[in-house]
């Protein structure tokens, strides 16, 4: 028997049903249909597409973070973090259900985007930004277009998330030494596309919002926040799967002390993003632009950026550069909550602001639906894809090593 094999001896496929996955399932249709009647059924039809686009954002950013973290640790061969890949892939495994949670983003992009055709929203384009809209942007911001940049999205997520999911899967079966390969071998070539794509998503999604605010480094901003909270998840399911041939049993604290650092890094990393965009778009000043940030800083709405600077980047940052902290899974996981939560705020902060303006944040009921809703519906999928599988690569040639790693 291999070293390998030894090491993930205790350890058989996972048959049973997660206990999560049915009320997920549940949670979530609840969810989209109430946030489908918020639009159809009431006059609320722009906060219940701007809550449902939030929660789309939200949780498709996890999901396709996944993805790339798992393309990046094949490409940079790293061992320690092998025993937790398959959280990963199974995270990454719901993109294809993102495919049919986007058609509710279709039906309300009319009350979302003032460049779609027939958007009541363009009764409120004057000006320069009308010029802009219907001359100079109009090659890029339109339905053909657009559909177009979504089809290569989705394929190129579903491809990668496939592919690595697969070849994993196959190799706990095989062993074949051979996989492993092939793993480190397409990892770094699909890593440029899953790049451009997720920044040219946010840039649909996100900033044609506002349709004058243009800001090069947005999609770094986003998927820094998106890779923060998909480490979070990451972190709250390692410390969750404990029980019969769930992987949690064999994680030591080195692992977790790990996932603290990255939980840090991606605090800092995002702060520094986030302080560098707004340093150009100021510097620049920029009629066209300064506006956006204008909105978020001054008046109603500066309370929320302030909770942004100390809640998303000074607390965190300072709470996780304990070491003792990062060795503990409960504490740790306490912070991951809290971070993801913030997370949604700053989603709320990049999208609300394009709905009421300088009236500042108002809270709408489908906020929380439509995250429930999308958020349960792909937590299911995730899971009812974890079933009748090992819960961490059994047969990778460097599994043992994972399992005995400790700090150095």
């Amino acid at each position: 028997m291999t070293p390998a094999a030894e090491a993930s001896a205790p350890l058989e496929r996972y048959t049973g049903t997660p206990k999560l996955m049915v009320p997920a399932y549940g949670l979530g249709a609840l969810g989209l249909l109430a946030t489908l009647a918020g639009f159809f059924a009431t006059g609320s039809k722009g906060e219940a597409a701007h809550s449902y686009l939030l929660a789309f954002c939200y949780w498709v950013g996890i999901s396709v973070a996944f993805t790339i973290m798992v393309a990046i640790f094949h490409t940079a061969k790293a061992k320690w973090l092998i025993v937790l890949r398959r959280t990963m892939e199974t995270g990454s495994s719901a993109i294809p259900v993102f495919i049919l949670l986007f058609i509710p983003i279709i039906l309300m992009a009319g009350y979302l985007y003032p460049w779609w055709p027939g958007s009541p929203l363009l009764a409120n384009i004057h000006g320069i930004e009308l010029e802009h809209l219907a001359h100079k942007q109009h090659g890029y911001l339109n339905v053909t277009f657009a559909t177009v940049r979504h089809v290569i999205y989705f394929a190129v997520w579903c491809f990668a998330a496939w592919k690595l999911r697969k070849l994993s899967t196959q190799q706990d079966t095989t062993g074949e030494l051979g996989l492993t390969v092939r793993l480190r071998r397409f990892s770094p070539g699909i890593l440029p596309f899953l790049a451009l794509t997720i920044t040219f998503a946010s840039f649909d999604w996100l900033m044609s919002l506002t349709p004058l605010w243009q800001s090069t480094i947005f999609g770094v901003y986003y998927f820094a926040g998106s890779f923060l909270a998909a480490f979070c998840v990451l972190t709250l399911a390692t410390a969750k799967a404990r029980g019969k041939d769930l992987y949690g049993n064999v994680v030591t604290e080195a692992h977790f002390h790990n996932l603290g650092k990255l939980m840090l890094a991606f605090t800092a990393f995002w702060a520094y993003i986030a302080f560098s965009q707004f340093l150009l778009v100021w510097i620049a000043n920029i009629p066209e632009e300064a506006p956006w940030y204008g909105v978020r800083i001054f008046g109603a709405w500066k309370p929320v950026s302030l909770v942004l600077f100390f809640g998303h980047f000074v607390l965190p940052f300072f709470v996780l550069l304990s070491r003792k902290l990062k060795l503990q899974p409960a504490k740790l996981s306490v912070v991951a909550i809290y971070l993801l939560a913030i997370h949604a705020v700053d989603l709320y902060w990049l999208i609300w602001p394009a709905l009421t303006g300088n009236a500042g944040p108002t809270f709408h009921w489908t906020l929380i639906t439509a995250f429930l809703g999308v958020g349960g519906i792909a937590v299911g999928f995730a899971l009812s894809r974890a079933r009748n599988n090992y819960t961490m690569p059994v047969k990778d040639p460097y599994i043992a090593e994972s399992l005995r790693y400790v700090q150095p």
